[in-house]
């Protein structure tokens, strides 16, 4: 009995001579609802991180209160710190403006294997946007007001945890859907423990760190939804090189196990972590003096690094389900993006 296709199962040939007589599979075409649909989605994301942002330095940078909680993190940072430091201090070491231009190469290498020529300029987008955003939020739009807990300059965003997860959701723009799901894990385990380093350092507040992340996560969902537009479909989905084909078979939408179980550890830690951190943080709001004893400095710099833990891990999973549903329905010629 023939199986049943959703498009004309009419031939398709490589042009030049390129993998003559191959046969495209068949195509899932995208109606424009549904165009409008995944780019609606990645715009309310997008949204919802830059307002993040702005919530974020309101609550914990615009009052007393949320000061002293975000510098009890910081002041708690001390405890144990010279042990932490010898695994933090590399983390760090590694970020800066060369880690970021190899990435850049990296991600065009990536996209150039690939044949997907618009992911390597919406991923570079990303890249510059985040970090020039970062610093423009830091240096000329946002400050810190003087009420009595720290420093009274601004130091919200942290440049270096924008840097860190910006180059993570650049490479997850441009890998194959089969790699897609541990890339997004390891990446926000990267993004996570940059972030968190900064804290063990005392060079950022938590709160710094959370919005870094939430930039990135803006540009990133950003990018997906310029994904949906259609970027990197028709001419640029050519026929990949012979060292990634077989990427593409049998994985070309990214909805096999692996997302499945990439997804799921995601949430795990969103919701473990976070949780855990609501109820040290919130512990910490209640207390009388924040940074008055050991006890409740240590609460708070738990709480702040499990914070940190949670949006890394929540951003990664939001922009794993926006990357693979940019392109899961769109026409496709080999692999899907």
């Amino acid at each position: 009995m023939p199986r049943p296709t959703s498009a004309p199962a009419t031939p398709w040939r490589a042009p030049d001579g390129a993998d003559a007589g191959r046969v495209a599979p068949p195509a899932r075409w995208r109606t424009p609802a549904s165009t409008v649909r995944r780019v609606a989605a990645a715009l309310l994301v997008a949204l919802i991180a830059a307002v993040g942002v702005g919530v974020t330095w309101r609550v914990f940078v615009g009052t007393a209160q949320g000061q002293a909680v975000d510098q009890a993190s910081l002041d708690g940072a001390h405890i144990g710190q010279n042990r932490l430091w010898e695994v933090a201090e590399p983390v760090l070491d590694v970020v800066s403006v060369g880690f970021i231009a190899a990435a850049v190469v990296a991600c065009a290498v990536i996209a150039f294997a690939r044949r997907r020529w618009g992911l390597a300029l919406v991923a570079a987008g990303v890249l510059a946007g985040a970090n020039v955003t970062t610093r423009v939020l830091k240096y000329w739009v946002l400050d810190r007001p003087d009420l009595g807990y720290g420093p009274d300059f601004n130091t919200l965003p942290s440049g270096h945890t924008t840097a860190a997860a910006s180059v993570a959701v650049a490479v997850l723009l441009v890998v194959p859907p089969r790699t897609r799901p541990w890339v997004a894990v390891l990446g926000g385990a990267y993004a996570g423990a940059t972030g968190v380093s900064t804290l063990v350092g005392q060079w950022h507040r938590p709160s710094d760190v959370v919005a870094g992340l939430l930039v990135v996560l803006a540009w990133g969902a950003l990018a997906c939804a310029v994904l949906a537009l259609g970027v990197d479909t028709a001419g640029d989905r050519r026929p990949p090189t012979a060292a990634l084909r077989t990427v593409g078979r049998g994985a070309g939408t990214g909805r096999g196990p692996g997302t499945t179980v990439a997804l799921w550890l995601l949430a795990a830690v969103t919701v473990l972590a976070g949780a855990a951190a609501a109820v040290a943080l919130r512990r910490t709001w209640s207390s009388d003096d924040p940074v008055g004893s050991t006890a409740a400095l240590l609460t708070s710099y738990g709480g702040g690094a499990l914070g940190i833990v949670a949006v890394a891990a929540a951003s990664s999973g939001a922009l794993l389900v926006l990357r693979r549903s940019a392109t899961s329905g769109a026409d496709r010629v080999g692999p899907t993006s």
